[in-house]
């Protein structure tokens, strides 16, 4: 097991440049750099010749990089960099904020919209993000658009204008401005110097997908995530084999599909093909892939937590195991409610319910790839269909009314099932509704809501893995697990499922 590291706030400078000079991966994304004499700032793995020490600043993040007036290497590319999950150290606030920034809520939106959604006034959003990330809203937004844009720029032959769009500028002139204030260059420079070094990928045609790769820490467990998502697809909506990942998308009111492979596997990066339908809604299309593959988790941090809390057979079995997550929130809801709560840990069941609902209720699409035909429900189709056609599709009367109640509260926008959603205030929405039990409940947070302290201590497969036999026994069992309970209750699962899959059929008598 490798040495597990710790936020950049417990981290001295010392401890930074050490992890600086030795170029170490685990820290890729956790802290930047700055060059003083260059004012370039730069990831932890940069190739380039290492820097005096009295020649380096420590950033936490890229944004706080930039507001110090740093601009980002060309050779390392900061925009690549995995994300960093926001957990223990900062706030819920600030997360749920951060989050959704970085999902695009503030591309055409003010701060003041964003205070309304989090339920707090706009200074009090705005004294938060200061204290606890280091810049304002603002700020923080700027930096994901610039970034996204200086990545498209280097990765795709999309027209400048449909970079500026697709990165959440409202208009090419504010584009143009703001990278070059930034960066001090044109974005046309970036442009000639990837051409330069023969990093584009060809002419992009109208109707090809854009491919471009999304990093993530090593270990990356894809074996078994990818095998969690194919117990859990819909055939239709997605078709997933061990080297690749596609489904349909509804986004921001466009439809297309995405096809995900870790084909990049010594890079620690997926490759991303990205329907030519889906470029206008690119940022938030990017956030929720990085949410379903759980790419910016901490892989060495998780597993050396979960050895030191006596799971270390299940991770060594398993290093790297990440937490499924969502693209749509209200689908994953629909499916763990629609399936019941033995099958809200994933697995399809044969007569798969959210597949008859997906077919009834989902409209149709036209993707060139056959095997993606069908759009899953959004919640107001479901809402509007109701309980009867439901249980008209051979769903059982409490399932059914559970699902349509849930509809109704995410079509209402009285229950968001996405990241940064407060998780005591879904809890409660969600167990007021008769035939929602903590099992579905929990499982539906710790995917919609990237929640991974998760752990749903009425399942009984859990209780036997963990050798408990009630639930107040696991939930103390649970108390070592923290915050990453989660992980935990999925390496459970897992080892479950194999046990079930090892134990030989009983021999009939005659």
């Amino acid at each position: 097991m490798t040495a597990p590291i710790v936020p950049f706030l417990a981290l001295r400078t010392d401890v930074l440049a050490r992890a600086l000079d030795a170029r170490d991966a685990r820290f890729d994304g956790v802290f930047f750099v700055g060059i003083t004499t260059t004012r370039v700032y730069c990831r932890p793995v940069c190739p380039a010749r290492v820097a005096y020490n009295d020649h380096r600043r420590f950033f936490r993040s890229a944004a706080a990089a930039e507001r110090a007036g740093f601009r980002p290497c060309m050779r390392c590319r900061p925009e690549l960099a995995p994300g960093l999950a926001l957990i223990d150290a900062v706030p819920r606030l600030a997360r749920a904020a951060a989050l959704r920034i970085a999902a695009g809520a503030l591309n055409g939106r003010t701060v003041a919209d964003l205070a309304r959604d989090l339920g707090v006034s706009e200074r009090h959003l705005r004294r938060a993000l200061e204290r606890e990330v280091g810049v304002s809203p603002l700020e923080l937004a700027q930096t994901h658009r610039l970034l996204l844009a200086k990545q498209l720029l280097a990765d795709t032959r999309l027209s400048v204008t449909r970079i500026a769009y697709s990165s959440g500028f409202q208009s090419l002139r504010r584009f143009n401005a703001a990278f070059r204030e930034q960066y001090r260059m044109a974005p046309s420079v970036v442009r000639r110097r990837f051409r330069s070094r023969g990093t584009e990928k060809g002419v992009l045609r109208e109707d090809a997908p854009l491919r471009l790769s999304l990093a993530y820490r090593a270990p990356f467990a894809w074996d078994a995530l990818i095998a969690f998502l194919r117990r859990d697809a819909i055939d239709g909506v997605e078709t997933v084999d061990k080297h690749r990942y596609a489904r349909t998308i509804q986004i921001d009111g466009l439809t297309g599909f995405i096809v995900v492979e870790n084909a990049a596997p010594k890079a620690n990066a997926l490759r991303v093909a990205v329907s030519p339908s889906l470029v206008p809604a690119l940022m938030p299309l990017l956030a929720r892939l990085r949410h379903l593959f759980d790419l910016d988790a901490e892989p060495t941090v998780i597993d050396a937590h979960l050895v030191e809390s006596g799971l270390g057979a299940l991770v060594t079995r398993r290093p790297g195991l990440r937490i499924p997550g969502a693209i749509d929130g209200f689908d994953v809801a629909l499916r763990a409610l629609l399936r019941g709560r033995a099958r809200a840990s994933g697995g399809t069941p044969p007569n798969d319910p959210a597949r008859r609902a997906a077919w009834a209720l989902g409209e149709p699409i036209e993707t060139g790839i056959p095997e993606l035909s069908r759009l899953t429900p959004n919640a107001a189709r479901v809402a509007e269909a109701g309980s009867r056609r439901l249980e008209a599709l051979g769903i059982l009367r409490g399932r059914a009314a559970a699902a349509i109640a849930v509809a109704r509260l995410v079509a209402d926008g009285k229950l968001r099932l996405e990241p940064g959603s407060d998780v005591a205030a879904t809890r409660r929405a969600l167990t007021e509704i008769a035939g929602v039990g903590d099992q579905v409940a929990t499982t539906i947070m710790m995917r919609a809501l990237d929640w991974p302290d998760a752990l749903p201590v009425t399942d009984r497969g859990l209780q036997r893995t963990a050798g408990v036999s009630t639930s107040r026994e696991l939930r103390v069992r649970g108390e070592r697990w923290r915050p990453w309970r989660a992980y935990a209750a999925l390496h459970l699962w897992l080892e479950l499922k194999t046990q079930q899959q090892t134990t030989p059929a009983p021999t009939a008598v005659a």
